[in-house]
């Protein structure tokens, strides 16, 4: 392919700049590089404003600008639409902005994690089908998502792990998993309820979602159990990131009005390889978590 010639890419630009479509466009740490004067005057974002796309968020909610987020805690559905961003190629949805409009949003992923967004305004259309559109995103929602956490449950992340897979076949491309178990998590249970126990697991959702990348997937596979996807990533990127959450959790108080209620966890590790299966990688690093608790808890193993 030849590389498009410096004029029409400045005309290109030009017209990007003019348009008024939003465009914008994330890097692989889910912050801002891009964005035409149509997105930056919705968000009310000043020329050289680059915030992540949380904060973005944060800022839109706390500033009724930019996006309409209509929600009694908002850090629960920052966790929920984070599940949901960048795990696909492409995605399409309609969202309302705090100034009235209705825009069509496209999300498009490229193969080293940034994402290319465009937004047009699609108010003026009748809308007539639009409440029976809702209900069926908020279907499809309800069908990915756990519903305690908020990120995905289990049938979302093992076909997310299906999807990247098919990448590692495909383009070769490195990906890795983790499988974390909560440690003792039923004496959390025992000891100061299942209500507790729910808020434990809520926070370790939370505290694992906000470090994470739009790419990386994150879902609940059952009880206190969870898997991590990390495309892009080599061994020792993916122990420094474990070690990190590892640490976090260590120094954190999960619930400042139960200042007694410390967790840690325990993790298998691996790197998704061409002849794997979703069965047989699941396996392999379910074994290495057990050999992580066994072997004292509060660390990881990798998988053979």
């Amino acid at each position: 392919m030849q590389p498009i010639p410096e004029t029409i890419a400045n005309e290109l630009l030009a017209a990007q700049h003019a348009s008024p479509l939003l465009v914008f466009l994330f890097d692989a740490d889910d912050r801002l590089q891009y964005a035409n004067p149509a997105f930056r005057t919705c968000f009310a974002l000043g020329p050289d404003a680059h915030p992540t796309w949380s904060e973005l968020m944060a800022s839109s909610h706390a500033g009724k600008v930019g996006a309409l987020i209509v929600t009694p805690d908002f850090p629960a559905w920052l966790v929920s639409t984070r599940s949901r961003r960048g795990k696909l190629p492409y995605r399409a949805f309609e969202a309302d902005m705090c100034d009235g409009r209705w825009l069509w949003i496209t999300e498009t992923m490229r193969p080293d994690g940034w994402m290319l967004c465009v937004a047009s305004d699609i108010t003026e259309l009748k809308v007539s089908g639009r409440a029976l559109r809702q209900s069926r995103d908020l279907a499809l929602r309800a069908a990915r998502i756990d519903a305690l956490t908020g990120i995905s449950n289990r049938a979302h992340i093992i076909e997310q792990l299906e999807q990247r897979l098919a990448q590692v076949r495909k383009r070769k491309q490195l990906c890795g998993i983790a499988l974390i178990d909560l440690d003792q998590f039923k004496g959390i249970n025992d000891r100061f309820g299942h209500a507790v126990g729910d808020l434990v697991l809520q926070h370790f959702a939370r505290t694992v979602q906000l470090t994470l990348r739009h790419e990386d997937g994150f879902g609940r596979v059952g009880g206190e159990e969870f898997m991590l996807l990390f495309p892009r990533i080599d061994a020792a990127s993916l122990e420094s990131i474990v070690d990190r959450i590892m640490m976090g959790l260590r120094q954190a108080c999960a619930l400042p009005e139960h200042p007694d209620v410390r967790y840690t966890i325990s993790t298998g590790l691996g790197i998704l390889q061409a002849e794997d299966t979703s069965n047989s990688v699941y396996r392999r690093v379910d074994e290495a978590m057990y050999r992580a608790k066994k072997a004292g808890r509060n660390g990881f193993r990798w998988a053979d």
